[in-house]
């Protein structure tokens, strides 16, 4: 490991706009790793600066803790990142990105009218949701949830 990637918890807090304690969360979670100087000072690869962008752009996404951690576990560890690894991982989400954005596009389309049902409307009820309909499909929003 070429001293000269390493670079210091501030640095890359700096960089990447997480405060200090998210980057020793995110450490202790296992998402990135440190070493340790003589003087006992964290250390972090400069390529811990893209593994902590991912986190911020899946969360930003709705990502959950445990599917970023599972990706970056796909992640080569003591080397930055490739194309070749991200496009791996950007395949990987595909999927449940593609979800998120079909429920924002009918909780959009929907949401004047009925989310069937925890009523916005009782008058429109009887248009949207006759007899209750929307008990059936379980509880909640069913209309938007699906």
């Amino acid at each position: 490991m070429d001293r000269n990637d390493l670079i210091p918890i501030g640095t890359l807090a700096q960089r990447t706009g997480l405060a200090v304690s998210a980057i020793r969360y995110y450490e202790q979670r296992g998402l990135i790793a440190s070493v340790r100087t003589s003087g006992n000072q964290r250390r972090f690869l400069r390529a811990d600066i893209r593994r902590l962008s991912f986190i911020l752009v899946a969360q930003n996404l709705g990502l959950g803790l445990t599917e970023i951690e599972r990706e970056l576990a796909a992640l080569p560890h003591g080397r930055t990142p490739n194309a070749r690894d991200w496009a791996r991982i950007s395949r990987s989400l595909r999927d449940a990105i593609d979800q998120r954005i079909a429920q924002l596009e009918r909780t959009r389309e929907k949401l004047d009218l009925c989310i069937g049902c925890g009523c916005l409307s009782l008058t429109r009820c009887k248009l949207y949701n006759r007899d209750d309909r929307a008990a059936a499909l379980g509880p909640g929003p069913r209309f938007v949830l699906g």
